[in-house]
């Protein structure tokens, strides 16, 4: 006979809300089908938006985020983020399939929150001496999805990076998968596709 029988009383204890900065547990086999499906063949010529508002929209928006990045003002570039989000930089060309094809980064929320405490720690010895970046965005298209809600959108950038040994460029094109969240617009997955992915890339410290 249990506790609960012999204390009609007794409540357990109330399961925690489920917390994407401290958990992964949306990051399922269900998430990685859409996640490829999503990244797949979403840049067709049927699919682009042309309303130059929409566009001003997104291009404010990764603007924003470029800004924030620069200024290492972190709490603020996620909070552009959805709860259930992913930073992902592929180690191949073509982006490929996370389950199968060596990533940079693949970083859940929770993993984007530890990154972002320790550079604050001081003891992350990559960033000590923090970075100084500028950050030149460009070449931005967005993107029709199947729900009114989700849009991709795909920009292209180039990352001045100094450091007290020199000063080093880094460029590609982003894809960023954005979901509308009531007024205002998500970033859910934002892919990071460097020209030079497959090379060697020294110590990517910083936030692509």
């Amino acid at each position: 006979m249990g506790f609960a029988s012999l204390n009609p009383s007794y409540m357990p204890p109330m399961q925690p809300t489920h917390d994407p900065s401290l958990t992964s547990y949306y990051i399922t086999d269900a998430f990685y089908r859409e996640l490829v499906e999503n990244f797949s063949d979403w840049q067709r010529d049927e699919l682009a938006i042309g309303d130059p508002a929409e566009r001003d929209r997104f291009r404010a928006l990764l603007e924003r985020e470029a800004r924030l990045l620069d200024q290492l003002r972190l709490d603020e570039w996620l909070a552009m983020y959805s709860p259930e989000c992913v930073y992902w930089v592929p180690a191949t060309p073509a982006g490929g399939d996370p389950r199968r094809e060596v990533a940079i980064s693949f970083d859940d929320r929770r993993r984007i929150e530890d990154r972002i405490f320790r550079l604050r720690t001081g003891y992350a010895w990559s960033q000590a001496p923090k970075s100084r970046t500028v950050r030149m965005i460009s070449n931005v298209e967005v993107f029709a999805t199947g729900r009114e809600t989700i849009r991709m959108v795909r920009s292209n950038f180039l990352i001045g990076e100094f450091r007290v040994d020199g000063t080093r460029f880094l460029s590609g094109w982003c894809g960023h998968r954005f979901v509308q969240s009531e007024a205002s617009w998500k970033i859910q997955v934002r892919q990071v596709n460097l020209i030079d992915c497959d090379q060697n890339l020294r110590n990517p410290s910083i936030i692509l």
